[in-house]
């Protein structure tokens, strides 16, 4: 998910917040172009839209950890580029681990993989594990969710 290029395709809550723009004035060559101009790089400057919900949690950070915000300022571009990219790549590989021990659930139930491959019969090969593994997922909210709930009304009642 990507938090700074206006990506909210994966956000399911709306807000009635105006979402302020901040503009570069530096422009990005795409990956396949080449620096030199060569290439159709784009001559319009990258547009990036601001949380003021996240740019308060980032302000409080920093006034709560001067220190690592010196730090920060003072690493040389590439760096900082590197660590934005290996923080993504932690994630992928997190979603990755968490995705391979539901597959390994799944596969080791042979009722529950018989019923997840009768309900993803008609989808592409390719793409059953994804959405059994979406499926799995949403159960487990599901399940969380109501646990969740029993225990309210437990601690309600028992008051």
């Amino acid at each position: 998910m990507n938090h700074f290029a206006g990506n909210d395709a994966g956000n399911s809550k709306t807000t009635n917040t105006t979402n302020l723009i901040m503009s570069t004035t530096k422009t990005k060559t795409p990956p396949n172009s080449s620096p030199n101009g060569t290439g159709s790089a784009s001559v319009e400057p990258t547009t990036y839209r601001t949380n003021p919900e996240v740019e308060g949690k980032i302000d409080a950070y920093i006034k709560e950890n001067p220190k690592h915000w010196s730090y920060l300022q003072g690493m040389p571009r590439d760096r900082l580029e590197r660590t934005v990219v290996l923080n993504e790549v932690r994630q992928v590989e997190r979603q990755q681990r968490i995705r391979d021990g539901m597959m390994k659930r799944i596969n080791n139930d042979p009722k529950l993989k018989e019923a997840y491959e009768i309900l993803v019969k008609d989808v592409p090969e390719d793409q059953r594990e994804e959405v059994m593994t979406q499926m799995q997922r949403q159960k487990q909210r599901v399940v969380a969710r109501s646990q969740t709930q029993q225990q309210t009304r437990g601690q309600a009642v028992g008051v």
